[in-house]
């Protein structure tokens, strides 16, 4: 079978997968959880424990994963996207039942030799799902309101049940991204002006409904300064310490906000400020460059994609990553309330890591299947 035919039927073989494997990503995506070793390691003040080395595993795990995952046929994917859903949006239900609380917050299912966090798969599963809807219908379909019907639900159902644990951050990514693939898969701008519009109304009920912390939060946000040693603190040792890096920074653990534990969680949603810190604006700038680097690869693997459903999941994946870095720069930044965002591939925590790399590993699946044929209608998936 000639080449350009078995790359439409995904025919191909694994030596001929691995050398059409976009390397340059494999080895950005690399680099950048090394910076976030790097960085752990000097959270600790120079030792392994107890954040660097797991970091290390599991990136080392999530890297193989990454690898894996784009090897696979595209097809399966689209045949099996909302089973995934299914099993996420199962996991988060479970979460409510007999989830595992930390910090006042019931976010994880023990499985034993870790803990798992439905919310940060369901980012990818929800990208899966609606990928997959939206493939078999045509411009005209979205423009009927009852098209839109089960994708609506599709994404307020898990941002409800993420909201209830809470976990205000996640629950305004999957809104986010799930507004943000509607707007791709062809609903007219007006419509989102009439959704928000509803909710600028409802401000005043939603209000009422938040948690005192997150309050506290957006209070703290308009005003860090009424609290300077309370809830504000985090944020004003957060800008503290983006200044006193300078252009170069003061050197890899000579963070003094850091090292003299000044800088709260500094292994999770402030790391962005210890990296600032340590390698100055020229180090910060040169990670958002990196970052910058694969959401332009994520946009270009979309655009040449071959299916709608390819398309449509290479862009919500690489908007998925774009809000993680976005909404974390920007909150460290005090540019929006704190809201618990990791930064991807740099922050401590084993399955927003994993999500990322399985991410990357569906993109750099997308590329390698780019050309593959898919189904247009459900009843065409199997044949």
């Amino acid at each position: 079978m000639a080449l350009a035919a078995r790359f439409k039927t995904g025919e191909l073989s694994l030596l001929e997968k691995l050398r059409l494997l976009n390397w340059p990503v494999v080895c950005i995506v690399a680099l950048v959880a090394l910076i976030g070793y790097g960085m752990l390691y000097s959270a600790a003040g120079g030792s392994q424990e107890p954040w660097a080395w797991r970091h290390g595993v599991r990136s080392g795990i999530g890297l193989a994963l990454m690898v894996t995952i784009a090897l696979i046929d595209l097809r399966f994917w689209f045949r099996w996207a909302y089973l995934i859903y299914a099993a996420a949006l199962f996991g988060l239900i479970a979460v409510e039942v007999s989830g595992h609380t930390s910090m006042g917050a019931q976010r994880w299912i023990n499985l034993g030799l870790f803990q798992l966090q439905p919310s940060e798969v369901m980012k990818i599963a929800l990208v899966l799902a609606l990928a997959r809807y939206f493939h078999g219908g045509y411009l005209e379909d979205v423009a009927q309101p009852a098209h839109l019907v089960l994708p609506v639900m599709m994404v307020l159902t898990p941002a409800a049940l993420v909201l209830k644990q809470p976990d205000l951050g996640t629950a305004v990514m999957l809104l986010a991204s799930g507004g943000a693939l509607l707007f791709l898969a062809g609903v007219r701008w007006w419509k989102f002006a009439l959704v928000i519009g509803a909710v600028l109304a409802l401000l005043p009920i939603l209000w009422q409904q938040l948690h005192d912390y997150q309050k506290q939060r957006v209070m703290t946000f308009l005003d860090p300064e009424r609290d300077p040693l309370g809830a504000g603190y985090h944020i004003i040792q957060s800008k503290i310490a983006l200044g006193s890096g300078g252009l170069w920074g003061k050197g890899f653990l000579k963070g003094t906000q850091s090292q003299l534990s000044f800088l709260p969680e500094k292994q999770t949603d402030f790391v962005f400020t210890m990296l600032a810190e340590e390698a100055g604006l020229v180090g910060a700038l040169g990670l958002l460059g990196l970052f910058l680097v694969l959401v332009a690869y994520g946009f270009v693997f979309g655009l040449r994609a071959r299916s709608q459903f390819a398309r449509v999941l290479a862009m919500g994946i690489t908007l998925t990553f774009f809000l993680y870095v976005a909404i974390n720069i920007a909150m460290v930044t005090g540019l929006i309330p704190v809201v618990g965002v990791p930064l991807p591939l740099i922050s401590y925590g084993g399955t927003a890591m994993m999500t990322v790399l399985i991410g990357f590993g569906l993109l750099l699946g997308i590329d390698i299947h780019r050309d593959v044929t898919l189904p247009r209608f459900p009843l065409d998936a199997h044949r």
